[in-house]
C-alpha cells in the first residue's frame, strides 16, 4: 500500500513560510534541489492545497525561462510529468496534469493507496497536510530545516491537539547546513 508522505523545507522554529509570507531563505543550495527532485521521482501522486498549487504553477512553462540550468529543467519535467490533486473551494479549473478534487481527503486518498503501482502519495502545503495528520493519513514526515528563526507565519506542524509517536527514520546534513529529517509514524 502507498504512504502519504507530507515533506516541505521549514525554519529552524517551525514555520514553511514567514510571517510576512516569504520563504527566501528556504530556496535550496544544488545539493538540496537534487535531494528534493529525488524525492518528487519518487512520488505516484501528489496533493496540493489551492495555495501550493498556485505557487507550484510556475513548474508548467519553466522550460521556457532561458535562464535555467539543467537540474531545473529535469525538475520542471518530473513535476510535470507528475499526476496531482488540487483541494480548493474557490478554484473552479487547474491545468497540466492535475484535477481537482473530487471527494473529500480521506476519500481521495483511500481511492488513490488502493491503486495499483509503484510510488507514494506526497502531500503538501500546510492546510492539507494538517487536515490529513487529524484524520491520521500522514505515514511519514520529511522536513528540510533549514538554519534560520523566521519568527512566526505558517507552521509545518499542524496545530491540534494530537499526540503523535515518531520513528527516526533517516537524517541527513548538507554542506549548506540543512538538516533533512525523515520520520514514519510509529502504529
Amino acid at each position: 500500500m502507498r504512504s502519504v508522505t507530507y515533506s516541505m523545507s521549514l525554519s529552524l522554529d517551525g514555520y514553511i513560510v514567514g510571517p510576512d509570507g516569504g520563504f527566501d531563505w528556504g530556496t535550496p543550495d544544488e545539493d538540496v534541489f537534487h535531494f528534493a527532485t529525488d524525492e518528487v521521482r519518487g512520488l505516484a501522486v501528489h496533493l496540493l492545497g489551492r495555495r501550493l498549487y498556485e505557487t507550484m504553477l510556475y513548474w508548467e512553462t519553466a522550460e521556457q525561462d532561458p535562464s535555467l540550468d539543467d537540474s531545473r529543467l529535469e525538475f520542471a519535467a518530473i513535476w510535470n510529468r507528475l499526476p496531482k490533486v488540487v483541494f480548493s473551494s474557490t478554484l473552479s479549473t487547474v491545468r497540466g496534469n492535475a484535477r481537482l478534487a473530487s471527494g473529500g481527503l480521506a476519500e481521495e486518498i483511500a481511492r488513490l493507496r488502493a491503486e495499483p503501482g509503484e510510488g507514494n502519495i506526497g502531500i503538501g502545503g500546510a492546510t492539507l497536510a494538517s487536515e490529513a495528520a487529524a484524520l491520521g493519513l500522514i505515514d511519514e514526515y520529511r522536513a528540510r530545516v533549514y538554519p534560520v528563526l523566521a519568527g512566526g507565519g505558517i507552521p509545518f506542524f499542524p496545530q491540534r491537539e494530537r499526540h503523535v509517536d515518531l520513528e527516526l527514520v533517516e537524517t541527513r546534513t548538507f554542506n549548506s547546513r540543512v538538516v533533512f529529517l525523515r520520520y514514519r509514524v510509529a502504529r
